[in-house]
């Protein structure tokens, strides 16, 4: 994963002069920052007047600019563009997603801020290939941290190239090693629930076996209660369609849960993915931003076309019938969860229906905290830190701090005060190498090599 980088051949002394730096760390930020650079690994962290900027730095000026560690996404797609009809794109655009699909939506994902990403679903070939080729520096794109295809109970017809189902321990055994042997990061666990307790216990005991993390759907009350019983690391989406809130036997197994820690083997994490049904009224309302094109980088003419003649009408799409319902269950589903103690990451589906790679998670922020009251500097550490320490690369990643790797962002304004200036991140770097500045893409720097 952290292997040779585009960095390699693009090394240099950098200096990030003057910006006000929120290190991911959660403590109160530091106004007049300096951060020296060395190739790709940030070689110290201090302020104007308490560290000199030596002699063959280039200086870059982040005077006025909030500077955060690169963000995460947690629960990307990149298989998906925001077409709205899977059975159309699925059979269409399988042949496209090694070559097309999958790298425009890293590099859409990586101009967004989106300096590591987890890819939770997608052909295991295609994944590892894309994987491969951003760590290489041969297309640009975030750390990427891929699950290749879901393991469940039984695949739909269909479906079998990003979702295998199992059919008794021995299958299972065979499958995650399958996928262990390939270089997948985490396994994706959905349907544990339909599973027999044997099958879904060794998912999660062959998962780790391989030092790999478990992530679980959450839709169904039983799919929680089985996810907690096995020992899952990380539960997706808020679920429970339209019932107004979680069973309370539900919260009492997460308080037990969380309450156990690192004993435990770590905290809880939960990735709620809530932005996309809260705001789905409001796009329907005013679809002005679907009319973006930052979703077209990377992406062919008739693929464009294809998208953009399937989201005319957001307001009938089959997939989102049920929003409008389960909206108003969101807030308190929301504070159940922080209250239970489990730790929030910052993820949100992104690729299905009118979810575009360049502007979910900067919505997703935003949501946590000028809707759900999820304060702004707890909001930018599920976004940062706590991705990393959940996928064990903390000691590499998460934070803006020496011996760690280049990857920060920084952005004109106050985050803390409107978190939704990320839309409009001004500039990106990845191990070193600046990908966007003052607000543009680096061209020569997004060719890859």
């Amino acid at each position: 994963m952290f292997g040779a980088s585009i960095s390699a051949f693009s090394a240099e002394k950098k200096a990030l002069v003057g910006g006000r730096l929120i290190d991911g760390f959660g403590h109160r930020p530091i106004a007049n920052s300096v951060i020296l650079i060395d190739g790709d690994t940030i070689e110290a962290v201090g302020t104007i007047g308490s560290l000199e900027v030596p002699s063959g730095y280039e200086i870059v000026s982040t005077e006025g600019m909030d500077v955060l560690p690169g963000l995460w996404e947690s629960h990307a797609h990149l298989m998906l563009n925001g077409h709205s009809d899977y059975s159309h794109w699925h059979p269409t655009y399988l042949p496209r997603l090694e070559d097309e699909i999958m790298p425009a939506s890293a590099v859409q994902l990586l101009l967004a801020g989106v300096t590591a990403a987890r890819d939770l679903g997608a052909p295991l070939e295609a994944s590892i290939s894309v994987k491969t080729r951003i760590a290489e520096g041969k297309i640009p794109g975030p750390r990427l941290f891929v699950s290749g295809p879901f393991i469940q109970h039984e695949s739909p017809e269909g479906s079998e190239f990003y979702r295998w189902g199992v059919k008794g321990v021995d299958d299972v055994k065979a499958k995650i090693k399958t996928l262990a042997d390939a270089g997948v990061d985490i396994i994706k666990l959905i349907d544990q629930d339909k599973m027999t307790m044997e099958e879904a216990q060794t998912v999660v005991d062959e998962a780790h076996k391989y030092g790999l993390k478990v992530v679980a759907h959450s839709h169904r009350p039983d799919e929680i209660r089985r996810g907690i019983a096995i020992g899952v690391d990380n539960f997706e989406h808020t679920g429970l369609t339209t019932a107004p809130e979680y069973p309370a036997d539900v919260i009492e197994l997460l308080k037990e849960r969380t309450a156990t820690g690192r004993i435990a083997g770590g905290p809880m994490f939960w990735t709620p993915t809530v932005e996309g049904l809260w705001n789905y009224p409001l796009t329907v309302d005013n679809p002005e931003k679907l009319d973006t094109t930052c979703w077209h980088r990377g992406l062919k003419d008739d693929t464009i076309a294809d998208i953009k003649a399937s989201i005319q009408n957001p307001g009938q799409f089959g997939y989102s019938a049920l929003v409008p319902i389960r909206r108003p269950t969101l807030k308190r589903k929301i504070a159940q969860l922080r209250e239970s103690g489990v730790v929030f990451l910052v993820g949100t589906d992104s690729g299905i229906p009118i979810k575009f790679h360049c502007q979910s998670t900067w919505n997703e922020m935003a949501a946590w905290v000028d809707t759900f009251d999820i304060p702004p500097m707890d909001t930018i550490r599920a976004a940062t830190y706590w991705p990393a320490v959940m996928m064990g690369v903390d000691d590499k990643i998460g934070t803006v701090s020496k011996g760690k790797y280049a990857d920060i962002i920084a952005v004109k304004g106050d985050v803390l005060r409107y978190m939704n200036l990320l839309q409009n991140v001004d500039m990106v770097m990845k191990g070193g190498v600046v990908y966007k500045q003052n607000g543009q893409p680096v061209e020569e720097n997004l060719k890859g090599r």
